[in-house]
């Protein structure tokens, strides 16, 4: 799968799409086919502020339970409505299905995360 190239991705799977000082965040397709059917996703209040790297709400699939992780620091929001009704949209929309819109702290810092490039080649391995 080709990834879009208007984002940044983390080590974890996430994906983060800036527009100036915010930016959408959601899972990769290669986490959503890992995960298999998404049944349900936790996410955090509008105003919470999250540090990169920690837990910021969780996933749940047919499969497993797995966290979320921020990749920027910054503070939410708005969260995702639609996934409440459809968690499943996850699978279906992995890269347009965005979980949380931060306003982020430092929107340089997205220069330290995988192009797309790089996170082809991190699932590939």
């Amino acid at each position: 799968m080709a990834y879009p190239t208007d984002r940044k991705y983390t080590k974890d799977h996430e994906w983060i799409r800036a527009t100036g000082d915010t930016a959408d965040v959601g899972i990769t397709d290669y986490a959503q086919r890992q995960l298999g059917d998404v049944v349900y996703v936790d996410l955090p209040d509008v105003g919470r502020r999250l540090t990169a790297g920690e837990s910021f709400g969780s996933i749940e699939s047919v499969k497993a339970v797995s966290e979320l992780f921020a990749p920027m620091s910054g503070e939410v929001v708005e969260v995702n409505p639609r996934l409440k009704d459809h968690p499943e949209a996850v699978n279906s929309e992995p890269h347009d299905s965005w979980m949380v819109k931060v306003r982020l702290s430092d929107p340089a810092a997205a220069e330290s995360l995988l192009d797309a490039a790089a996170y082809e080649a991190l699932v590939k391995e």
